[in-house]
């Protein structure tokens, strides 16, 4: 067996939040050691996805200082009852995650989805009370989200966006932007996944919820 230490420090909270990001950042270090052993990537293309790595702590920084506007989304979607996150991709899974969030502390039920799948089933759920966050970050698959955000807009969703800085087009494509720093798509899910992790930090607070013990939860889940 082999141990592969994240080296985040402690988390008090039950609900993970740097532990998310820590085990990614492992991962992420891990795929490129594999990729360059394989020599599936050039060292110029190690180099770059390390320093995209290495200065995604400095971004978080930046994005956090300013982040206070997310509790003011938050006071206006604390009400809601229902959730729909929806990614692709890389992002796929922090859409997971920022719904499995919200369902721990502040106990509003919330999915998360693949864009791609919406029409087998949550597209039905869409109306004018469903808020639907979606992240859009420029890359591959860009026109895809961006079609799956004019289809949930036109069932009257409430559409709130996880987008980059420089992308001038989602403003006319949502209700709410939450702009995060410009990163490249393969480490993007290290920077969309905190604005995600805060909401529903503020909404738990507005509800007056427990944060760091969320009821029925345990750090360590012992009996299967």
């Amino acid at each position: 067996m082999h141990v592969i230490y994240t080296h985040c420090g402690p988390e008090i909270g039950v609900a993970s939040t740097k532990a998310f990001t820590g085990q990614v950042t492992a991962l992420y270090i891990l795929a490129l050691d594999w990729a360059c052993k394989r020599e599936t990537l050039t060292i110029g293309e190690l180099k770059k996805y390390l320093k995209e790595l290495w200065e995604i702590p400095l971004k978080i920084n930046k994005f956090l200082k300013n982040a206070k506007f997310i509790h003011d989304i938050a006071k206006f979607f604390a009400n809601k009852r229902d959730f729909l996150y929806l990614g692709r991709h890389i992002n796929y899974p922090v859409a997971l995650e920022g719904a499995l969030k919200i369902k721990e502390i502040s106990y509003i039920h919330a999915e998360g989805y693949a864009a791609g799948e919406m029409k087998h089933g949550p597209i039905a759920l869409i109306d004018k009370s469903m808020p639907i966050v979606a992240i859009v970050i420029k890359g591959r698959i860009y026109e895809k989200i961006i079609s799956n955000i004019e289809e949930a807009k036109a069932r009257g969703g409430t559409i709130i966006a996880v987008a980059d800085r420089s992308d001038k087009e989602i403003g006319n494509k949502s209700d709410y932007v939450i702009y995060v720093p410009e990163t490249n798509e393969f480490v993007s899910p290290l920077m969309t996944v905190i604005p995600l992790q805060l909401l529903a930090y503020y909404i738990s607070v507005i509800l007056g919820c427990d944060v760091d013990q969320p009821r029925n939860l345990a750090k360590s889940v012992t009996v299967e």
